[in-house]
């Protein structure tokens, strides 16, 4: 696992010991920032569920100017910690060590700077609820009229048509793994 484009080209990345996190591979992470073009390194980002935080930096490395990375397991914070190090990217992203939906609740509350221009979505296959969640991200404020959101699932898994105002654009399968982009319209 490697970023893949950018000012960070090539830099190895390093995922969390265990099984709990299942990296995104460079393959279908390059997949995703082909389709999302100049939209996936511009503004300010937003890493769900973000495990090792390789699509975030991807996004930094690109030319995002910030990325907030949002993951509730410890060792996985560490490991976007060190990424971030590593790539020279820790004075353009912050990572908040809680859950995904805890920290949504909270950055409801207290308000959103502005919407994000790109939201990157990996939440564990498995997980129960996670189109609640999603559906609730995009009513937030942290969605705006121009931001795409990019949800990585299962292949095996049809996502929903619509999230809140957010419509599906584009899905596409790669082996297990799918991705499905998401816009305003």
């Amino acid at each position: 696992m490697r970023v893949i484009a950018g000012e960070a080209r090539g830099v190895p990345l390093v995922a969390p010991k265990g099984t709990a996190t299942r990296p995104t591979s460079d393959l279908l992470k390059g997949a995703m920032f082909s389709v999302l073009g100049g939209r996936g390194g511009r503004g300010r980002a937003l890493d769900l569920f973000a495990g090792s935080g390789a699509l975030g930096i991807e996004a930094l490395s690109r030319g995002a100017d910030w990325c907030d990375f949002v993951e509730s397991a410890r060792a996985a914070c560490h490991a976007i910690a060190a990424n971030l190090a590593k790539t020279k990217l820790t004075a353009q992203g912050r990572v908040h060590c809680l859950p995904v939906q805890r920290w949504l609740a909270q950055a409801a509350r207290q308000g959103a700077d502005a919407p994000y221009d790109l939201i990157l979505a990996d939440p564990p296959y498995a997980l129960d609820g996670k189109d609640a969640i999603m559906s609730e991200l995009a009513q937030s404020p942290l969605v705006g009229p121009d931001t795409v959101l990019l949800l990585e699932h299962a292949s095996r898994s049809l996502p929903p048509p619509a999230l809140g105002p957010l419509t599906l654009v584009k899905t596409r399968a790669h082996g297990d793994s799918a991705f499905t982009v998401y816009e305003r319209h």
